[in-house]
Protein backbone atom coordinates (compact mmCIF):
# COMPACT_ATOMS: atom_id res chain seq x y z
CA UNK A 1 0.00 0.00 0.00
CA UNK A 2 1.50 3.61 -1.32
CA UNK A 3 1.85 5.63 1.76
CA UNK A 4 -0.19 8.47 0.44
CA UNK A 5 -3.52 5.73 0.11
CA UNK A 6 -2.41 4.50 3.84
CA UNK A 7 -2.51 8.35 4.89
CA UNK A 8 -6.00 9.07 2.90
CA UNK A 9 -7.94 5.60 4.49
CA UNK A 10 -6.66 6.47 8.24
CA UNK A 11 -8.24 10.46 7.62
CA UNK A 12 -11.11 8.83 6.26
CA UNK A 13 -11.34 6.46 9.10
CA UNK A 14 -11.16 9.23 11.49
CA UNK A 15 -12.69 11.38 9.73
CA UNK A 16 -16.36 8.72 10.03
CA UNK A 17 -15.18 7.92 13.84
CA UNK A 18 -15.54 11.58 14.38
CA UNK A 19 -19.35 11.57 12.36
CA UNK A 20 -20.33 8.66 14.44
CA UNK A 21 -19.36 10.39 18.01
CA UNK A 22 -21.09 13.69 16.97
CA UNK A 23 -24.53 12.42 14.91
CA UNK A 24 -25.75 10.72 18.58
CA UNK A 25 -24.80 13.93 20.57
CA UNK A 26 -26.86 15.96 17.93
CA UNK A 27 -29.78 13.75 18.21
CA UNK A 28 -29.60 13.30 22.08
CA UNK A 29 -29.22 17.35 22.20
CA UNK A 30 -32.75 17.10 19.68
CA UNK A 31 -34.91 14.91 22.10
CA UNK A 32 -33.80 16.73 24.84
CA UNK A 33 -34.85 20.45 23.11
CA UNK A 34 -38.02 18.44 21.84
CA UNK A 35 -38.90 17.20 25.64
CA UNK A 36 -38.62 20.64 27.10
CA UNK A 37 -41.48 22.04 25.00
CA UNK A 38 -44.99 22.91 26.13
CA UNK A 39 -47.76 24.69 24.20
CA UNK A 40 -46.35 28.37 24.41
CA UNK A 41 -42.29 28.57 23.63
CA UNK A 42 -40.16 31.54 23.13
CA UNK A 43 -36.47 32.76 23.43
CA UNK A 44 -34.88 35.43 25.92
CA UNK A 45 -31.77 37.02 24.15
CA UNK A 46 -29.86 40.18 24.75
CA UNK A 47 -26.53 42.09 24.21
CA UNK A 48 -26.21 41.02 20.35
CA UNK A 49 -24.37 43.36 18.11
CA UNK A 50 -21.00 42.06 18.08
CA UNK A 51 -21.50 41.94 13.80
CA UNK A 52 -21.66 38.27 13.91
CA UNK A 53 -18.40 37.92 15.87
CA UNK A 54 -17.26 36.22 19.05
CA UNK A 55 -20.26 34.16 19.82
CA UNK A 56 -22.67 35.53 17.80
CA UNK A 57 -23.01 33.69 14.86
CA UNK A 58 -22.50 30.08 16.45
CA UNK A 59 -25.18 30.68 19.08
CA UNK A 60 -27.57 32.49 16.61
CA UNK A 61 -27.19 29.20 14.57
CA UNK A 62 -28.01 26.84 17.47
CA UNK A 63 -30.87 29.18 18.24
CA UNK A 64 -31.87 28.68 14.74
CA UNK A 65 -31.14 24.38 15.15
CA UNK A 66 -33.44 24.47 18.15
CA UNK A 67 -36.21 26.41 16.79
CA UNK A 68 -36.29 23.46 14.17
CA UNK A 69 -37.03 20.95 16.79
CA UNK A 70 -39.00 23.41 19.27
CA UNK A 71 -41.58 25.17 18.14
CA UNK A 72 -41.04 29.35 19.13
CA UNK A 73 -43.42 31.63 18.95
CA UNK A 74 -40.98 34.50 19.12
CA UNK A 75 -37.77 36.03 20.37
CA UNK A 76 -37.70 38.22 23.31
CA UNK A 77 -35.00 40.61 22.38
CA UNK A 78 -34.30 42.17 26.06
CA UNK A 79 -31.43 45.24 24.57
CA UNK A 80 -28.68 46.41 23.50
CA UNK A 81 -29.25 44.40 20.11
CA UNK A 82 -26.25 47.25 18.65
CA UNK A 83 -22.73 47.69 20.42
CA UNK A 84 -21.40 50.08 20.85
CA UNK A 85 -22.99 53.52 19.68
CA UNK A 86 -26.59 52.49 18.78
CA UNK A 87 -27.95 53.16 15.30
CA UNK A 88 -27.82 56.64 13.45
CA UNK A 89 -30.96 55.59 11.37
CA UNK A 90 -33.46 52.68 10.12
CA UNK A 91 -30.69 52.55 6.96
CA UNK A 92 -27.32 52.04 9.33
CA UNK A 93 -25.42 49.13 7.84
CA UNK A 94 -25.18 47.38 11.99
CA UNK A 95 -29.07 46.52 11.13
CA UNK A 96 -27.70 44.10 8.64
CA UNK A 97 -24.37 43.25 10.27
CA UNK A 98 -25.56 42.68 13.90
CA UNK A 99 -28.96 41.55 12.89
CA UNK A 100 -30.55 40.10 9.33
CA UNK A 101 -27.67 39.05 8.06
CA UNK A 102 -26.95 36.51 11.65
CA UNK A 103 -30.35 35.77 12.73
CA UNK A 104 -30.94 34.35 9.33
CA UNK A 105 -32.44 30.55 9.92
CA UNK A 106 -36.00 30.22 8.08
CA UNK A 107 -36.62 29.41 11.73
CA UNK A 108 -35.52 32.87 13.43
CA UNK A 109 -38.45 34.50 11.08
CA UNK A 110 -40.44 35.62 13.53
CA UNK A 111 -42.03 38.23 15.86
CA UNK A 112 -39.01 39.52 17.60
CA UNK A 113 -40.25 42.22 20.84
CA UNK A 114 -37.36 44.55 21.67
CA UNK A 115 -36.15 47.04 24.10
CA UNK A 116 -33.86 49.86 24.14
CA UNK A 117 -30.24 48.89 26.03
CA UNK A 118 -27.99 51.14 27.28
CA UNK A 119 -26.14 50.98 23.85
CA UNK A 120 -28.90 51.80 21.94
CA UNK A 121 -29.39 54.73 24.18
CA UNK A 122 -25.42 56.03 22.28
CA UNK A 123 -27.23 56.70 18.86
CA UNK A 124 -30.47 57.18 17.80
CA UNK A 125 -33.48 55.68 19.76
CA UNK A 126 -36.19 56.48 17.84
CA UNK A 127 -34.33 55.23 14.44
CA UNK A 128 -34.48 51.28 16.91
CA UNK A 129 -38.60 51.85 17.22
CA UNK A 130 -38.96 52.93 13.36
CA UNK A 131 -37.11 49.72 12.51
CA UNK A 132 -40.40 48.31 13.43
CA UNK A 133 -41.76 50.12 9.79
CA UNK A 134 -38.95 48.33 7.86
CA UNK A 135 -38.57 44.54 8.94
CA UNK A 136 -41.65 42.85 9.31
CA UNK A 137 -40.41 40.42 12.32
CA UNK A 138 -39.09 44.12 14.43
CA UNK A 139 -42.33 44.77 16.42
CA UNK A 140 -41.18 47.77 18.76
CA UNK A 141 -44.50 49.68 19.43
CA UNK A 142 -42.59 51.92 21.78
CA UNK A 143 -40.26 52.69 24.08
CA UNK A 144 -42.22 50.65 26.41
CA UNK A 145 -45.30 48.30 26.15
CA UNK A 146 -46.83 45.28 26.77
CA UNK A 147 -48.17 42.33 25.13
CA UNK A 148 -50.26 39.65 25.73
CA UNK A 149 -49.87 35.68 24.61
CA UNK A 150 -52.82 33.13 24.70
CA UNK A 151 -51.81 29.28 23.82
CA UNK A 152 -53.71 26.62 24.83
CA UNK A 153 -55.69 28.31 27.39
CA UNK A 154 -52.61 29.62 29.15
CA UNK A 155 -52.19 33.79 29.01
CA UNK A 156 -48.97 34.91 29.61
CA UNK A 157 -48.68 38.65 29.80
CA UNK A 158 -44.94 40.20 28.42
CA UNK A 159 -44.56 43.96 30.21
CA UNK A 160 -41.20 45.55 28.41
CA UNK A 161 -39.75 48.50 30.38
CA UNK A 162 -37.03 51.22 29.26
CA UNK A 163 -34.76 51.06 31.70
CA UNK A 164 -32.04 53.06 31.23
CA UNK A 165 -34.16 57.01 31.58
CA UNK A 166 -35.46 55.68 34.99
CA UNK A 167 -31.07 55.05 35.69
CA UNK A 168 -29.67 58.79 37.25
CA UNK A 169 -26.27 57.72 35.61
CA UNK A 170 -27.69 58.04 31.84
CA UNK A 171 -30.11 60.79 32.64
CA UNK A 172 -26.96 63.10 33.92
CA UNK A 173 -24.57 62.19 31.12
CA UNK A 174 -26.38 63.97 28.56
CA UNK A 175 -23.68 63.40 25.86
CA UNK A 176 -23.19 60.06 26.06
CA UNK A 177 -26.55 59.06 26.53
CA UNK A 178 -28.34 61.87 24.61
CA UNK A 179 -31.90 60.75 25.09
CA UNK A 180 -32.08 59.57 28.26
CA UNK A 181 -32.89 62.86 30.11
CA UNK A 182 -35.18 63.18 27.73
CA UNK A 183 -37.98 60.77 28.89
CA UNK A 184 -40.23 61.19 31.20
CA UNK A 185 -39.61 58.64 33.97
CA UNK A 186 -42.30 59.63 36.30
CA UNK A 187 -44.43 58.57 33.38
CA UNK A 188 -42.57 55.58 32.50
CA UNK A 189 -43.13 54.00 36.42
CA UNK A 190 -47.09 55.47 36.51
CA UNK A 191 -47.85 53.04 33.48
CA UNK A 192 -46.29 50.43 35.09
CA UNK A 193 -47.92 50.35 38.38
CA UNK A 194 -51.17 50.84 36.27
CA UNK A 195 -50.53 47.30 34.06
CA UNK A 196 -49.58 45.44 36.57
CA UNK A 197 -52.28 46.68 38.98
CA UNK A 198 -54.95 45.09 35.96
CA UNK A 199 -52.79 42.06 35.01
CA UNK A 200 -54.98 39.22 35.82
CA UNK A 201 -53.23 36.40 33.28
CA UNK A 202 -51.38 33.15 34.30
CA UNK A 203 -47.99 34.33 34.74
CA UNK A 204 -46.57 37.66 34.51
CA UNK A 205 -43.05 38.65 33.21
CA UNK A 206 -41.55 42.16 33.35
CA UNK A 207 -38.17 42.64 31.27
CA UNK A 208 -35.71 45.29 31.34
CA UNK A 209 -32.63 45.75 30.49
CA UNK A 210 -30.56 46.19 33.52
CA UNK A 211 -30.53 44.35 36.55
CA UNK A 212 -32.32 44.89 40.00
CA UNK A 213 -30.07 42.56 41.69
CA UNK A 214 -26.70 40.87 40.55
CA UNK A 215 -22.92 40.26 41.10
CA UNK A 216 -21.17 42.58 38.62
CA UNK A 217 -18.63 45.74 38.90
CA UNK A 218 -20.94 48.04 37.30
CA UNK A 219 -21.90 51.22 39.17
CA UNK A 220 -23.96 50.42 42.37
CA UNK A 221 -26.25 53.21 41.73
CA UNK A 222 -27.81 51.24 38.90
CA UNK A 223 -29.04 48.36 41.11
CA UNK A 224 -29.82 51.15 44.01
CA UNK A 225 -32.20 53.31 41.20
CA UNK A 226 -33.69 50.22 39.65
CA UNK A 227 -34.62 48.30 43.37
CA UNK A 228 -36.21 51.81 44.52
CA UNK A 229 -38.47 52.68 41.10
CA UNK A 230 -38.82 49.41 39.79
CA UNK A 231 -38.13 46.91 42.38
CA UNK A 232 -40.71 48.77 44.55
CA UNK A 233 -43.10 48.70 41.82
CA UNK A 234 -43.04 44.76 41.54
CA UNK A 235 -42.93 44.36 45.42
CA UNK A 236 -45.98 46.55 45.83
CA UNK A 237 -48.49 44.14 43.18
CA UNK A 238 -46.44 40.69 44.22
CA UNK A 239 -47.80 39.29 40.80
CA UNK A 240 -44.87 39.46 38.97
CA UNK A 241 -43.57 35.62 38.19
CA UNK A 242 -40.11 36.77 36.96
CA UNK A 243 -37.83 40.04 36.15
CA UNK A 244 -36.18 39.42 32.79
CA UNK A 245 -33.04 40.99 31.83
CA UNK A 246 -29.04 41.06 30.28
CA UNK A 247 -26.24 44.16 31.00
CA UNK A 248 -24.16 41.85 32.79
CA UNK A 249 -23.35 39.62 30.20
CA UNK A 250 -23.58 36.14 32.03
CA UNK A 251 -26.43 34.15 33.85
CA UNK A 252 -27.90 34.78 37.30
CA UNK A 253 -30.94 33.68 39.25
CA UNK A 254 -31.49 35.89 42.36
CA UNK A 255 -34.37 35.19 44.91
CA UNK A 256 -34.31 37.36 47.83
CA UNK A 257 -35.98 36.72 51.34
CA UNK A 258 -39.84 37.86 51.43
CA UNK A 259 -40.08 37.97 47.87
CA UNK A 260 -41.78 35.50 45.00
CA UNK A 261 -40.24 37.06 42.20
CA UNK A 262 -37.29 35.30 40.42
CA UNK A 263 -34.95 37.92 39.19
CA UNK A 264 -33.01 36.78 35.99
CA UNK A 265 -30.38 37.57 34.16
CA UNK A 266 -29.98 36.19 30.99
CA UNK A 267 -26.46 36.40 29.63
CA UNK A 268 -24.52 37.83 26.20
CA UNK A 269 -25.64 35.91 22.94
CA UNK A 270 -22.21 36.89 21.76
CA UNK A 271 -19.58 37.67 24.42
CA UNK A 272 -20.06 36.66 27.96
CA UNK A 273 -18.04 38.31 30.88
CA UNK A 274 -17.11 34.89 32.55
CA UNK A 275 -15.91 36.42 36.19
CA UNK A 276 -19.75 36.10 37.84
CA UNK A 277 -20.24 35.27 41.81
CA UNK A 278 -22.44 34.80 44.40
CA UNK A 279 -24.09 37.28 46.31
CA UNK A 280 -26.88 37.28 48.46
CA UNK A 281 -30.22 35.32 46.90
CA UNK A 282 -28.25 33.61 44.25
CA UNK A 283 -29.58 30.21 43.13
CA UNK A 284 -27.43 30.09 40.47
CA UNK A 285 -24.75 32.13 38.55
CA UNK A 286 -22.28 30.64 35.42
CA UNK A 287 -20.48 32.78 32.89
CA UNK A 288 -20.99 31.01 29.68
CA UNK A 289 -22.43 33.07 26.87
CA UNK A 290 -25.64 31.97 25.14
CA UNK A 291 -29.33 32.40 25.68
CA UNK A 292 -32.63 31.52 27.15
CA UNK A 293 -35.73 29.34 26.63
CA UNK A 294 -38.68 30.00 28.06
CA UNK A 295 -41.75 27.53 27.97
CA UNK A 296 -45.33 27.88 29.81
CA UNK A 297 -48.54 26.28 30.02
CA UNK A 298 -50.89 26.43 32.63
CA UNK A 299 -49.28 25.11 35.23
CA UNK A 300 -45.85 25.61 34.54
CA UNK A 301 -43.28 28.21 33.75
CA UNK A 302 -40.01 27.04 33.22
CA UNK A 303 -36.45 29.42 32.13
CA UNK A 304 -33.81 27.37 30.92
CA UNK A 305 -30.72 28.62 30.36
CA UNK A 306 -29.10 27.66 27.51
CA UNK A 307 -25.30 27.78 27.07
CA UNK A 308 -23.20 28.03 23.17
CA UNK A 309 -23.15 24.41 23.04
CA UNK A 310 -27.13 23.83 23.52
CA UNK A 311 -26.92 22.26 27.01
CA UNK A 312 -29.27 23.24 29.57
CA UNK A 313 -27.00 25.18 32.58
CA UNK A 314 -29.77 26.46 34.93
CA UNK A 315 -33.95 26.02 34.63
CA UNK A 316 -35.91 28.37 36.70
CA UNK A 317 -39.09 26.85 37.44
CA UNK A 318 -42.52 28.12 38.40
CA UNK A 319 -45.54 26.45 39.08
CA UNK A 320 -49.23 26.56 39.58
Amino acid sequence: MKATDYIWKRTVLAALCLLMAILPAAAQNEADWKALEKPLNFYLANDLGRNGYYDQKPIAELMGRMAETVDIEFVVAAGDIHHFEGVRSVNDPLWMTNYELVYSHPDLMLPWYPILGNHEYRGNTQAVIDYSQVSARWQMPDRYYTKVMEEDGTTLRLVMIDTSPLLDKYRKDTEKYPDAASQDMDRQLQWLDSVLENAKEDWILVVGHHPIYADTDKSESERTDMQKRVDTILRKHGNVDMYLCGHIHNFQHIRKAGCDTDYVVNSSASLSRQNVKPIDGTVFCSGEPGFSLVTVDKHELCLHMIDKNGKVLHTVRRTR
